[in-house]
């Protein structure tokens, strides 16, 4: 029996261009890529970026078409992970300094929608 990995692969090559897209957009405001997939056993960060004092976190959610709401792109459980691999990075990198933002990243075929700010500690949405 052959196990059909072609789905997964889809998955990930529309996710990495999503990256891209969303890396090269942030790269033309100024700010400058530290980490891409920074993983933590708790979950993952994909895309960690600087510019003078703020340093971002962005979630990149890459669709063909958009058939929900922007609300429910990134539920509860997903920004405590976010924020908990945020903490653990400023801790090892040392940016206490910084001030820090969750961002999400809508990537719809070439469309990016930017959400900045998108949710805190306290809560979201």
């Amino acid at each position: 029996m052959q196990i059909d990995f072609s789905f997964m692969d889809k998955r990930k090559v529309l996710g990495a261009l999503g990256e891209d897209l969303v890396a090269k957009n942030l790269e033309q405001q100024g700010f400058t890529i530290q980490h891409r997939n920074y993983r933590r056993r708790y979950g993952e960060v994909d895309i960690i970026a600087d510019k003078d004092d703020v340093l971002v976190f962005v979630e990149v959610k890459c669709r063909k078409h958009a058939y929900f709401d922007v609300s429910q792109l990134v539920p509860w459980s997903k920004q405590k992970k976010i924020i908990m691999v945020a903490k653990d990075y400023i801790a090892r990198y040392d940016h206490a300094e910084k001030v820090c933002r969750f961002d999400v990243a809508l990537v719809e075929g070439e469309k990016l929608t930017y959400l900045e700010n998108a949710f805190c500690e306290e809560g979201a949405w």
